[in-house]
């Protein structure tokens, strides 16, 4: 919450297996083959799927994030997603960002960002007015993108997709700080939090 020197712009979200990135970056590298220069891809390594995104927290608020974030873990055991389709926000007709969707466990997932939610709300980060939709970020379009720029890209991108569906095991959440550089985000992990219900 604090914008001074000592602030950490931070987040929770659930790390991909390596095989999840794999076939994503796969994934990647067949909608580039498009040549849409008006696109920014997001680096396929990074890829995490976002419960909550704080912003800017104090550096000595760390622990307390920490220790909100552990109390929502706690009651939840481990379930299973797995990667299922692609989509475009606001929609395919306007597409802004291009995004993969999530299966799987999506009961299991929703009540564990919910409590994610809970317990950072009281901690000064408050709920997100819109609802909250499992997704994982590939691209963006670029303003200087016109209309048929976006079409184009829909009409191709929709004819892209998997072969079969991925599926892997959540079993704990991070606490993930991102610095922003020129050459793109660095992520470094601060805590995590295991799910350890049975």
């Amino acid at each position: 919450m604090d914008n001074s020197v000592g602030a950490v712009r931070c987040f929770i979200a659930i790390h991909l297996p390596s095989s999840v990135l794999a076939e994503l970056a796969s994934l990647e590298e067949k909608l580039k083959a498009g040549r849409h220069p008006f696109v920014k891809w997001v680096d396929p390594g990074s890829l995490h799927l976002t419960l909550k995104f704080l912003g800017n927290a104090a550096a000595d608020s760390i622990p307390e994030i920490t220790l909100a974030m552990r109390r929502a873990a706690g009651p939840h055991s481990p379930f299973h997603l797995q990667l299922a389709g692609t989509g475009a926000f606001p929609n395919w007709q306007r597409p802004q960002v291009m995004w993969a969707g999530v299966g799987g466990d999506l009961d299991r997932l929703e009540a564990l960002q919910k409590d994610v939610e809970a317990v950072v709300s009281p901690l000064g980060f408050p709920t997100e007015p819109r609802p909250w939709s499992a997704h994982l970020t590939l691209g963006r379009l670029r303003d200087r993108a016109g209309g048929d720029d976006r079409r184009r890209f829909a009409q191709f991108a929709q004819g892209v997709g998997w072969k079969t569906p991925l599926s892997f095991e959540v079993d704990a959440i991070s606490l993930i700080r991102s610095q922003l550089t020129p050459a793109g985000p660095i992520y470094t992990d601060l805590a995590a939090a295991p799910l350890t219900a049975v």
